[in-house]
């Protein structure tokens, strides 16, 4: 839009307003938003989502290590009181003693069983931390719709 005047400085102000470029507003610029808002969203989802791992990684590595070692310490340990206790027994009741050291065992066995048990069935989800954050998101963007 070209406004007719011989004024050069009327003129050179008009040419520059028509010129100058406008924000952007509108459908483009809430959508663009929207994007910019849902992929760090996502990118906090996932940062969380591997410090969780990282740590899932981490512990269930730790408490495969010492398992492992208190077991076989364990195992030795009572194989040892085993036969401390048969040989003690040996020339008298060595058939009770061993009886008596097979029982301990099995009984050993059921404890740590149940004991496993209940560790697995209370240990909290996995990525329980992140999937209650994605809930948390979704609810809110719910409140806003």
């Amino acid at each position: 839009m070209a406004v007719e005047t011989h004024d050069p400085h009327i003129t050179a102000h008009a040419r520059s307003a028509e010129e100058t470029p406008r924000p952007v507003h509108g459908l483009f610029q809430s959508l663009n938003n929207f994007l910019a808002t849902f992929v760090a969203i996502v990118h906090t989802r996932l940062e969380l989502l591997t410090t969780e791992l990282q740590e899932e990684v981490r512990q269930v590595g730790a408490i495969l290590l010492w398992a492992f070692v208190a077991a076989f310490a364990a195992m030795m340990g009572l194989f040892l009181v085993a036969l401390a206790v048969i040989f003690v027994f040996w020339d008298t009741h060595r058939l009770a003693a061993s009886v008596a050291m097979i029982g301990m065992f099995i009984a050993v066995a059921v404890v740590a069983g149940l004991i496993l048990r209940h560790k697995l069935a209370t240990k909290p989800p996995l990525l329980d931390d992140t999937l209650a954050e994605l809930a948390r998101d979704r609810d809110q963007l719910k409140a806003r719709l």
